[in-house]
Protein backbone atom coordinates (compact mmCIF):
# COMPACT_ATOMS: atom_id res chain seq x y z
CA UNK A 1 0.00 0.00 0.00
CA UNK A 2 1.12 3.56 -0.61
CA UNK A 3 1.69 6.06 2.18
CA UNK A 4 1.01 9.78 2.24
CA UNK A 5 2.01 12.04 5.11
CA UNK A 6 0.03 15.16 5.99
CA UNK A 7 3.21 17.01 6.95
CA UNK A 8 6.91 16.80 6.15
CA UNK A 9 7.57 16.42 9.89
CA UNK A 10 5.51 13.21 10.05
CA UNK A 11 7.45 11.80 7.09
CA UNK A 12 10.78 12.78 8.67
CA UNK A 13 9.76 11.16 11.98
CA UNK A 14 9.07 7.93 10.09
CA UNK A 15 12.31 8.05 8.14
CA UNK A 16 14.52 9.21 11.05
CA UNK A 17 13.87 7.48 14.34
CA UNK A 18 15.79 10.17 16.24
CA UNK A 19 13.32 12.81 15.03
CA UNK A 20 10.41 10.67 16.22
CA UNK A 21 12.08 10.05 19.58
CA UNK A 22 12.58 13.80 20.08
CA UNK A 23 8.92 14.45 19.26
CA UNK A 24 7.21 11.62 21.17
CA UNK A 25 9.76 9.79 23.31
CA UNK A 26 11.58 6.56 22.49
CA UNK A 27 8.75 4.11 23.19
CA UNK A 28 6.09 5.96 21.17
CA UNK A 29 8.59 6.62 18.36
CA UNK A 30 9.39 2.92 18.07
CA UNK A 31 5.68 2.05 17.86
CA UNK A 32 5.05 4.86 15.35
CA UNK A 33 7.61 3.45 12.93
CA UNK A 34 6.45 -0.11 13.53
CA UNK A 35 2.78 0.76 12.89
CA UNK A 36 3.57 2.61 9.68
CA UNK A 37 5.56 -0.41 8.46
CA UNK A 38 2.49 -2.56 9.16
CA UNK A 39 0.30 -0.14 7.18
CA UNK A 40 2.80 -0.16 4.33
CA UNK A 41 2.72 -3.97 4.16
CA UNK A 42 -1.09 -4.25 4.30
CA UNK A 43 -3.05 -5.12 1.19
CA UNK A 44 -6.43 -3.86 2.39
CA UNK A 45 -8.29 -2.41 5.35
CA UNK A 46 -9.19 -5.91 6.54
CA UNK A 47 -5.50 -6.73 7.01
CA UNK A 48 -5.26 -3.87 9.49
CA UNK A 49 -8.53 -4.34 11.37
CA UNK A 50 -7.82 -8.07 11.72
CA UNK A 51 -4.75 -7.32 13.82
CA UNK A 52 -6.44 -6.85 17.18
CA UNK A 53 -3.37 -5.43 19.00
CA UNK A 54 -3.53 -2.39 16.68
CA UNK A 55 -7.01 -1.52 17.99
CA UNK A 56 -7.83 0.14 14.67
CA UNK A 57 -11.22 1.81 14.87
CA UNK A 58 -13.24 4.45 13.06
CA UNK A 59 -13.52 7.84 14.72
CA UNK A 60 -16.68 9.91 15.18
CA UNK A 61 -17.66 13.56 15.25
CA UNK A 62 -15.15 16.01 13.77
CA UNK A 63 -12.86 13.10 12.91
CA UNK A 64 -15.47 11.10 10.99
CA UNK A 65 -13.75 9.34 8.08
CA UNK A 66 -10.51 8.91 10.03
CA UNK A 67 -9.26 5.89 11.99
CA UNK A 68 -7.15 5.60 15.13
CA UNK A 69 -4.44 2.98 15.67
CA UNK A 70 -2.97 2.36 19.11
CA UNK A 71 0.67 3.32 19.57
CA UNK A 72 1.32 3.18 23.31
CA UNK A 73 -0.79 3.92 26.38
CA UNK A 74 -2.93 6.91 25.32
CA UNK A 75 -0.88 7.73 22.22
CA UNK A 76 -2.54 6.97 18.90
CA UNK A 77 -1.86 7.32 15.21
CA UNK A 78 -4.62 9.00 13.20
CA UNK A 79 -4.94 7.85 9.57
CA UNK A 80 -7.32 8.26 6.66
CA UNK A 81 -7.93 5.45 4.20
CA UNK A 82 -8.54 7.06 0.83
CA UNK A 83 -10.16 3.92 -0.57
CA UNK A 84 -11.81 0.87 0.99
CA UNK A 85 -9.13 -1.27 -0.61
CA UNK A 86 -6.52 0.70 1.35
CA UNK A 87 -4.45 1.39 -1.72
CA UNK A 88 -3.43 4.70 -0.14
CA UNK A 89 -3.33 5.59 3.55
CA UNK A 90 -2.68 9.13 4.74
CA UNK A 91 -0.85 9.60 8.04
CA UNK A 92 -2.67 12.52 9.67
CA UNK A 93 -1.08 12.94 13.10
CA UNK A 94 0.16 11.40 16.32
CA UNK A 95 -1.79 12.50 19.35
CA UNK A 96 -2.53 11.67 22.96
CA UNK A 97 -6.11 10.53 23.34
CA UNK A 98 -7.89 12.82 25.82
CA UNK A 99 -4.70 14.89 26.23
CA UNK A 100 -3.24 15.84 29.59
Amino acid sequence: MQLEFRTAALRRQYEESAAAARAYGAQVARKYIQRINILKAARNKGDITAQRPLRCHALKGERKGQHAILLHDRWRLIVTFTRDTVEVVRIEEVTQHYGD
